[in-house]
Protein backbone atom coordinates (compact mmCIF):
# COMPACT_ATOMS: atom_id res chain seq x y z
CA UNK A 1 0.00 0.00 0.00
CA UNK A 2 1.23 3.49 -0.87
CA UNK A 3 1.15 6.50 1.42
CA UNK A 4 -1.75 7.99 -0.59
CA UNK A 5 -3.86 4.82 -0.58
CA UNK A 6 -7.52 5.68 -1.34
CA UNK A 7 -6.88 9.44 -1.12
CA UNK A 8 -9.17 11.37 -3.45
CA UNK A 9 -7.27 14.05 -5.36
CA UNK A 10 -8.28 16.54 -8.06
CA UNK A 11 -5.58 17.50 -10.59
CA UNK A 12 -6.05 20.85 -12.33
CA UNK A 13 -3.64 21.79 -15.10
CA UNK A 14 -2.36 18.56 -16.64
CA UNK A 15 -2.27 19.34 -20.36
CA UNK A 16 -0.03 16.77 -22.03
CA UNK A 17 2.59 14.11 -21.35
CA UNK A 18 5.24 16.75 -20.62
CA UNK A 19 3.19 18.66 -18.04
CA UNK A 20 4.55 18.77 -14.52
CA UNK A 21 0.98 18.27 -13.27
CA UNK A 22 0.70 15.04 -15.25
CA UNK A 23 3.85 13.64 -13.69
CA UNK A 24 2.56 14.69 -10.27
CA UNK A 25 -0.54 12.66 -11.06
CA UNK A 26 1.60 9.64 -11.95
CA UNK A 27 3.51 9.90 -8.66
CA UNK A 28 0.28 10.13 -6.68
CA UNK A 29 -1.33 7.25 -8.57
CA UNK A 30 1.73 5.12 -7.85
CA UNK A 31 1.12 5.72 -4.15
CA UNK A 32 -2.50 4.60 -4.39
CA UNK A 33 -4.40 7.89 -4.91
CA UNK A 34 -7.74 8.01 -6.69
CA UNK A 35 -7.63 10.83 -9.23
CA UNK A 36 -9.90 13.18 -11.13
CA UNK A 37 -8.74 15.82 -13.60
CA UNK A 38 -9.90 19.15 -14.95
CA UNK A 39 -8.88 20.67 -18.28
CA UNK A 40 -9.31 24.16 -19.71
CA UNK A 41 -10.56 23.26 -23.17
CA UNK A 42 -12.15 20.36 -25.02
CA UNK A 43 -8.88 19.79 -26.89
CA UNK A 44 -6.93 19.57 -23.65
CA UNK A 45 -9.56 17.28 -22.17
CA UNK A 46 -9.19 14.87 -25.09
CA UNK A 47 -5.40 14.92 -24.64
CA UNK A 48 -5.68 14.12 -20.93
CA UNK A 49 -8.27 11.43 -21.55
CA UNK A 50 -5.78 9.74 -23.91
CA UNK A 51 -3.07 9.93 -21.26
CA UNK A 52 -5.40 8.50 -18.63
CA UNK A 53 -6.43 5.65 -20.92
CA UNK A 54 -2.84 4.73 -21.66
CA UNK A 55 -1.54 4.91 -18.09
CA UNK A 56 -3.67 2.47 -16.16
CA UNK A 57 -5.80 5.25 -14.69
CA UNK A 58 -9.06 4.20 -16.31
CA UNK A 59 -12.01 5.43 -14.30
CA UNK A 60 -10.38 8.80 -13.59
CA UNK A 61 -12.76 11.40 -15.02
CA UNK A 62 -11.60 14.49 -16.89
CA UNK A 63 -13.88 17.51 -16.45
CA UNK A 64 -13.95 20.83 -18.30
CA UNK A 65 -13.27 23.98 -16.26
CA UNK A 66 -11.95 27.49 -16.83
CA UNK A 67 -10.75 28.13 -13.28
CA UNK A 68 -10.91 31.91 -13.75
CA UNK A 69 -14.71 31.64 -13.98
CA UNK A 70 -16.44 31.12 -10.64
CA UNK A 71 -19.50 29.47 -12.16
CA UNK A 72 -17.35 26.89 -13.92
CA UNK A 73 -15.44 26.18 -10.71
CA UNK A 74 -18.73 25.61 -8.91
CA UNK A 75 -19.86 23.21 -11.65
CA UNK A 76 -16.53 21.36 -11.46
CA UNK A 77 -16.79 20.90 -7.71
CA UNK A 78 -20.33 19.58 -8.05
CA UNK A 79 -19.03 16.93 -10.45
CA UNK A 80 -16.12 16.09 -8.17
CA UNK A 81 -18.46 15.88 -5.20
CA UNK A 82 -20.65 13.38 -7.01
CA UNK A 83 -17.68 11.31 -8.21
CA UNK A 84 -15.92 11.09 -4.85
CA UNK A 85 -18.98 10.77 -2.63
CA UNK A 86 -18.92 14.29 -1.24
CA UNK A 87 -15.32 14.32 0.01
CA UNK A 88 -11.91 15.35 -1.33
CA UNK A 89 -8.48 14.81 0.21
CA UNK A 90 -6.31 16.87 -2.10
CA UNK A 91 -6.20 19.51 -4.82
CA UNK A 92 -3.28 20.13 -7.17
CA UNK A 93 -3.24 23.54 -8.86
CA UNK A 94 -0.96 23.51 -11.90
CA UNK A 95 -2.54 26.34 -13.88
CA UNK A 96 -0.53 29.27 -15.25
CA UNK A 97 -0.83 31.52 -18.28
CA UNK A 98 0.51 34.82 -19.57
CA UNK A 99 0.54 36.28 -23.05
CA UNK A 100 3.74 35.43 -24.91
CA UNK A 101 4.50 39.13 -25.49
CA UNK A 102 4.43 39.68 -21.73
CA UNK A 103 7.29 37.22 -21.25
CA UNK A 104 9.72 39.19 -23.42
CA UNK A 105 11.24 42.66 -23.53
CA UNK A 106 10.80 44.98 -20.57
CA UNK A 107 8.34 44.21 -17.78
CA UNK A 108 7.46 47.92 -17.64
CA UNK A 109 5.68 47.59 -21.01
CA UNK A 110 3.04 45.16 -19.69
CA UNK A 111 -0.39 46.71 -20.11
CA UNK A 112 -3.41 46.42 -17.82
CA UNK A 113 -4.99 43.61 -19.82
CA UNK A 114 -1.82 41.52 -19.85
CA UNK A 115 -1.41 42.05 -16.12
CA UNK A 116 -5.01 41.03 -15.46
CA UNK A 117 -4.84 37.93 -17.63
CA UNK A 118 -1.67 36.60 -15.98
CA UNK A 119 -2.86 37.33 -12.45
CA UNK A 120 -6.32 35.91 -12.95
CA UNK A 121 -5.08 32.78 -14.72
CA UNK A 122 -2.02 32.06 -12.59
CA UNK A 123 -2.88 33.32 -9.08
CA UNK A 124 -6.61 33.94 -8.72
CA UNK A 125 -7.37 30.48 -10.10
CA UNK A 126 -5.73 28.98 -7.00
CA UNK A 127 -7.99 31.03 -4.75
CA UNK A 128 -11.09 30.13 -6.76
CA UNK A 129 -10.35 26.41 -6.80
CA UNK A 130 -9.40 26.30 -3.12
CA UNK A 131 -12.59 28.12 -2.17
CA UNK A 132 -14.62 25.70 -4.28
CA UNK A 133 -12.87 22.64 -2.85
CA UNK A 134 -13.04 23.80 0.77
CA UNK A 135 -16.38 22.17 1.68
CA UNK A 136 -15.24 18.84 0.19
CA UNK A 137 -11.91 18.99 2.02
CA UNK A 138 -13.68 19.87 5.27
CA UNK A 139 -16.08 16.95 4.76
CA UNK A 140 -13.04 14.66 4.57
CA UNK A 141 -11.74 16.01 7.87
CA UNK A 142 -9.02 18.08 6.23
CA UNK A 143 -6.65 17.67 3.33
CA UNK A 144 -4.00 19.34 1.22
CA UNK A 145 -3.79 21.93 -1.53
CA UNK A 146 -0.55 22.14 -3.52
CA UNK A 147 0.34 24.58 -6.29
CA UNK A 148 3.32 24.82 -8.65
CA UNK A 149 5.64 27.81 -8.67
CA UNK A 150 9.09 28.86 -9.89
CA UNK A 151 12.05 30.90 -8.65
CA UNK A 152 11.01 33.75 -10.95
CA UNK A 153 8.46 34.66 -8.28
CA UNK A 154 11.30 35.45 -5.85
CA UNK A 155 14.03 36.79 -8.13
CA UNK A 156 14.28 38.47 -11.50
CA UNK A 157 14.61 35.85 -14.23
CA UNK A 158 15.09 37.37 -17.71
CA UNK A 159 12.36 36.21 -20.05
CA UNK A 160 9.90 35.42 -17.24
CA UNK A 161 8.61 38.96 -16.63
CA UNK A 162 4.85 38.99 -16.04
CA UNK A 163 4.76 35.35 -15.03
CA UNK A 164 7.31 36.07 -12.31
CA UNK A 165 5.06 38.72 -10.82
CA UNK A 166 2.11 36.34 -11.02
CA UNK A 167 4.11 33.60 -9.26
CA UNK A 168 4.97 36.06 -6.48
CA UNK A 169 1.24 36.68 -6.01
CA UNK A 170 0.64 32.92 -6.12
CA UNK A 171 3.16 32.25 -3.35
CA UNK A 172 1.72 35.01 -1.18
CA UNK A 173 -1.74 33.54 -1.75
CA UNK A 174 -0.44 30.19 -0.47
CA UNK A 175 0.45 31.79 2.87
CA UNK A 176 -2.86 33.60 3.30
CA UNK A 177 -4.86 30.52 2.30
CA UNK A 178 -2.83 28.39 4.71
CA UNK A 179 -3.78 30.74 7.54
CA UNK A 180 -7.46 30.76 6.58
CA UNK A 181 -7.81 27.01 6.21
CA UNK A 182 -5.43 25.75 8.87
CA UNK A 183 -8.13 25.52 11.59
CA UNK A 184 -9.96 23.01 9.37
CA UNK A 185 -6.77 20.89 9.02
CA UNK A 186 -6.42 21.93 5.38
CA UNK A 187 -2.80 22.54 4.45
CA UNK A 188 -1.72 24.77 1.55
CA UNK A 189 1.78 24.60 0.08
CA UNK A 190 3.71 25.29 -3.11
CA UNK A 191 6.47 23.41 -4.89
CA UNK A 192 8.93 25.67 -6.69
CA UNK A 193 10.45 23.50 -9.40
CA UNK A 194 13.70 24.16 -11.17
CA UNK A 195 13.48 24.87 -14.91
CA UNK A 196 12.14 21.86 -16.81
CA UNK A 197 11.64 21.54 -20.55
CA UNK A 198 7.85 21.39 -20.84
CA UNK A 199 5.55 22.60 -23.61
CA UNK A 200 4.48 25.56 -21.48
CA UNK A 201 8.11 26.49 -20.72
CA UNK A 202 8.92 26.58 -24.42
CA UNK A 203 7.51 30.11 -24.49
CA UNK A 204 10.39 31.34 -22.31
CA UNK A 205 13.16 32.89 -24.38
CA UNK A 206 16.55 31.33 -23.62
CA UNK A 207 15.19 28.21 -21.91
CA UNK A 208 18.06 26.01 -23.13
CA UNK A 209 20.61 28.45 -21.73
CA UNK A 210 18.70 28.57 -18.45
CA UNK A 211 18.71 24.77 -18.15
CA UNK A 212 22.46 24.63 -18.77
CA UNK A 213 23.18 27.48 -16.36
CA UNK A 214 21.27 25.84 -13.52
CA UNK A 215 22.87 22.45 -14.13
CA UNK A 216 26.35 24.00 -13.94
CA UNK A 217 25.75 26.06 -10.78
CA UNK A 218 23.26 24.14 -8.62
CA UNK A 219 24.86 22.46 -5.57
CA UNK A 220 24.01 19.04 -7.04
CA UNK A 221 25.52 20.11 -10.39
CA UNK A 222 22.46 19.02 -12.31
CA UNK A 223 18.91 20.04 -13.05
CA UNK A 224 15.78 18.22 -11.97
CA UNK A 225 13.26 16.11 -13.81
CA UNK A 226 9.50 15.95 -13.57
CA UNK A 227 9.45 12.76 -11.52
CA UNK A 228 11.33 14.50 -8.69
CA UNK A 229 8.79 17.30 -8.65
CA UNK A 230 5.95 14.77 -8.80
CA UNK A 231 7.30 12.87 -5.81
CA UNK A 232 7.62 16.08 -3.76
CA UNK A 233 4.01 16.97 -4.55
CA UNK A 234 2.88 13.45 -3.61
CA UNK A 235 4.66 13.84 -0.26
CA UNK A 236 2.97 17.18 0.45
CA UNK A 237 -0.40 15.64 -0.36
CA UNK A 238 0.16 12.84 2.13
CA UNK A 239 -0.17 12.47 5.90
CA UNK A 240 3.64 12.35 5.98
CA UNK A 241 3.55 16.15 5.52
CA UNK A 242 0.77 16.73 8.06
CA UNK A 243 2.78 19.37 9.94
CA UNK A 244 3.73 21.43 6.87
CA UNK A 245 1.66 24.35 5.60
CA UNK A 246 2.25 27.77 4.07
CA UNK A 247 5.59 26.67 2.64
CA UNK A 248 7.28 27.02 -0.73
CA UNK A 249 9.37 23.85 -1.14
CA UNK A 250 12.14 24.18 -3.73
CA UNK A 251 12.85 21.15 -5.90
CA UNK A 252 15.69 22.56 -7.97
CA UNK A 253 18.85 20.61 -6.98
CA UNK A 254 19.53 23.46 -4.54
CA UNK A 255 19.95 26.20 -7.14
CA UNK A 256 17.87 28.71 -5.16
CA UNK A 257 20.44 28.88 -2.32
CA UNK A 258 23.22 30.13 -4.56
CA UNK A 259 24.30 33.77 -4.59
CA UNK A 260 26.37 33.49 -7.75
Amino acid sequence: MGFLESRRILICGARNKWSISWHCALSMAREGARLAFSAYSERERLDVQKLVAGSGLEGSPVYLCDATQDDQVAALMAEVQAHFGGQLDGLLHGIAYARRDDLTGEFVTVDAEGYRIAMQSSAYSLVALTRGARPLLEAAGGGAVVTLSYLGGERVVPGYNMMGVAKAALESSVRYLANDLGPASIRVNAVSAGPIKTLAASGIVGLSTMLQYVAERAPMRRGVDVSEVGDAVAFLMSPLARGITGEVIHVDAGYHIMGM
